[in-house]
């Protein structure tokens, strides 16, 4: 595929579709079981992964599909997506309106197009990066990162966020910043992106879960560091299961963040 960005009408048209439906179901009473990793799971889930999958192997029939509830073996294609159906889906069960659908597409393993849909606040975030060029947007406009000062007595005035995992992790009760807390994987990394936050961590995201943001956070320069001994997440493996894989993540706006951050979440192995 040489134009990433002439897939975008039919990525937006599929999430709009699929947003409404969810936002539908969000209205009525949710029903959420366990699953056999302690998550929660939906009707709602397995509904919007079959109909992502399906339509995407409809209109890319060359292409594998990687998805959290049902296809969790990244397939031997050149080309393939990665679906988070319903990112978030404990927020979704419990009437909480921050969740969203989320689409990453490789090249032999690697993201070059990301796409994150966020119905209930009527966002879309979405960005593309290749050897013809990077860019990214918020709600169709581009995306920069914005000017954050480094001085510690100015932090009190900037968000980092961070998922309720992490602070175990990090053995902290105490922070530079006010924290927030969002629920959903891809949408606590995008807040960087957004200009929300100046730094994010996950601690246990899985690969549906940052496929498509590490796209868009690429494309505008911020900062990914994995936490963890691997320090390279990409390219992943063909015809790996990757349902229990965890990827912890670190990323921050601006590289003079780095050294705080990098302090912080010491901790993580």
């Amino acid at each position: 595929m040489k134009n990433l960005p002439s897939i975008l009408p039919f990525i937006q048209e599929l999430t709009n579709q699929v947003g409404d439906r969810l936002l539908a179901d969000f209205e009525q009473t949710r029903v959420a079981i366990a699953k056999n990793d302690g998550s929660l799971v939906t009707k709602s889930d397995r509904w919007a992964d079959a109909y992502i999958k399906a339509a995407l192997e409809k209109e890319f029939p060359e292409y594998g599909v990687l998805t959290e509830e049902s296809t969790q073996v990244l397939p031997d294609r050149e080309w393939a997506w990665v679906v988070d159906p319903l990112d978030g889906t404990t927020n979704f069960a419990r009437g909480i309106p921050i969740w969203g659908i989320s689409l990453g597409l490789l090249h032999h393993g690697t993201p070059v197009f990301g796409y994150v849909a966020m119905p209930p606040l009527h966002q879309n975030i979405y960005g593309w990066s290749d050897e013809h060029g990077s860019a990214a947007f918020f709600n169709d406009q581009p995306i920069h990162l914005p000017e954050v000062s480094p001085d510690p007595d100015a932090l009190g005035n900037y968000f980092f966020s961070a998922c309720s995992r992490s602070l175990e992790k990090m053995g902290r009760s105490k922070f530079p910043f006010k924290l927030r807390m969002l629920g959903v994987a891809s949408y606590n990394i995008l807040t960087v992106a957004i200009g929300s936050t100046i730094g994010a961590v996950e601690a246990t995201p899985k690969i549906w879960d940052i496929t498509a943001v590490w796209v868009i956070l690429k494309a505008i320069g911020a900062i990914w560091v994995p936490l963890e001994a691997s320090q390279n997440i990409f390219p992943l493996e063909m015809g790996k299961d990757y349902s229990s894989r965890n990827f912890p993540t670190l990323v921050v706006s601006h590289a003079e963040l780095l050294p705080m951050a990098r302090e912080i979440t010491k901790p993580f192995p």
